[in-house]
């Protein structure tokens, strides 16, 4: 712990003072965001008869589903991530690196910790299916602690379109505006014909519509658009995003909630519709708005280290978080302890005791797989007069086929979890039957094809 301790130290005061250090802290904190939604809404009720159930506390007390407009934050992610890819894809261009080095770069940093969590994950889940404890919260533990790996498959395919965008981006200049734009309204003709004309398998296509949009939106960021409109800017982009959320959900046939509830026919995020689109314009105005308080709060000496630590082991913490939450389920189901009513006195009480378990496990489980956090300066973009000069086309095509194996391999293993796998449980992504071990096969072969984009050394 004072390695890392000292070593955040060390990078804050190495800190240029040109670094954007608000993007830092937006990056860690919609990650911890999301965390602190899944404990808060994620409940396991035990019925009289012992049968185990999970549900969503939202589901239970509908009047707090609002509150996900504050929480449901991934779009800053994804905001963020326009900015960063940006910022990536201008430095390797002034050192000479391709795009398979930008891809390979860029989707190392999730699939490490990534491939290091699944096959963990599979072992348990072979363990526990071999012992015959596949029952009750475990049964529930190993199909649903992979859910949040959608983030992680939607996130490498916007990795692997980001340069693409990027390029649009810079042609069109001042009109570059219309990039998102357009994607906005081709993500709401999705709605109509899901909606309206009942097209099957069509809203799907909003999983990229809606997630490019919103990364291009960092483009903007990047670029100094969006600082440069001032404060008339963000509140334009707030009020208008807010307005048409509103006008959406009260008028429109979209959910309140921004997070999928049990039960219901239309979620906003799975697959996203065009009403997550204009909750992340006004989730984009409103980090505007807040940001030069904030970054000056950042200047402070122990704020700042403090950011630079939580980066460090954020993704690790994001994928990690339901485990401690399973884990203390269990743990607390095993010992007989009565569970009160979700939104009951008793039940908001044991709220703060909860979150200070969880924080306990959430740690514990970062310090045992933290390594894997880590940037590899192997996989860096090398410059161009590093290893043998390849035409480029084939890297190229590589590294594009690889991050694609990569997303159907992680959104697999999110669809169908890591239970059943002796007795061949398998789940449908989108229109494909997919098994938990053709998924990781597929993850598998993609980092090994990303892995082999990496120039070659020269000889002696």
């Amino acid at each position: 712990m004072s390695t890392s301790t000292t070593t955040a130290a060390e990078l804050a005061r190495a800190t240029p003072a040109s670094r954007d250090r608000y993007v830092d802290l937006l990056r860690v904190a919609s990650l911890g965001a999301v965390i602190l939604g899944h404990w808060l809404m994620a409940v396991v009720i035990v019925g009289p008869d012992g049968a185990v159930r999970a549900t969503n506390a939202l589901a239970v007390l509908p009047w707090l589903q609002p509150l996900t407009w504050l929480l449901q934050v991934m779009p800053v992610f994804f905001v963020v991530g326009g900015f960063g890819h940006a910022t990536a894809l201008a430095s390797g261009e002034r050192r000479g690196a391709t795009y398979a080095d930008f891809v390979r770069s860029r989707a190392g940093r999730l699939l490490r910790p990534t491939a290091v969590f699944v096959g963990v994950w599979l072992a348990l889940a072979l363990v526990i299916e071999a012992l015959g404890h596949d029952r009750g919260v475990l049964t529930i533990a190993t199909r649903v602690v992979a859910q949040p790996l959608w983030f992680v498959g939607v996130y490498l395919g916007v990795i692997a379109l980001a340069p693409t965008m990027l390029r649009l981006h810079r042609r069109l200049g001042r009109r570059a505006a219309a990039v998102p734009a357009a994607l906005g309204v081709a993500a709401g003709t999705v709605d109509l014909c899901r909606f309206g004309g009942d097209v099957p398998y069509v809203g799907f296509l909003n999983v990229a519509l809606v997630w490019l949009a919103v990364h291009q939106l960092g483009f903007f960021y990047a670029d100094g658009s969006l600082r440069r409109g001032g404060r008339r800017l963000a509140f334009a982009l707030a009020g208008g995003g807010l307005a048409a959320t509103l006008a959406l959900t009260v008028y429109g046939p979209y959910p309140i909630s921004m997070v999928g509830m049990p039960g219901e026919r239309v979620s906003n995020m799975s697959p996203p519709t065009f009403a997550l689109f204009t909750h992340a314009i006004w989730l984009t105005g409103l980090v505007l708005l807040l940001r030069r308080p904030v970054t000056r709060w950042l200047r402070r000496p122990r704020v700042w280290p403090a950011v630079i630590a939580a980066n460090g082991f954020a993704m690790t913490a994001f994928l990690w978080h339901l485990t401690a939450m399973f884990a203390a389920t269990a743990l607390t189901v095993g010992l007989g302890a009565v569970q009160p009513a979700v939104g009951s006195p008793a039940w908001w009480l044991l709220r703060p005791p909860w979150l200070v378990l969880l924080t306990l496990l959430t740690v514990g489980l970062v310090a045992i797989f933290q390594r894997a956090d880590r940037p590899n300066p192997r996989s860096a973009a090398p410059t161009a007069s590093t290893g043998v000069r390849r035409p480029a086309v084939l890297p190229t095509v590589a590294a594009a086929v690889g991050a694609a194996l990569c997303v159907l391999g992680v959104l697999g293993i999110s669809a169908v979890g890591f239970g059943g796998l002796l007795a061949g449980r398998t789940a449908t992504l989108v229109v494909l039957p997919i098994t938990p071990l053709w998924s990781a096969a597929l993850l598998t072969a993609g980092a090994g094809v990303l892995r082999a984009t990496r120039p070659r050394s020269p000889g002696p």
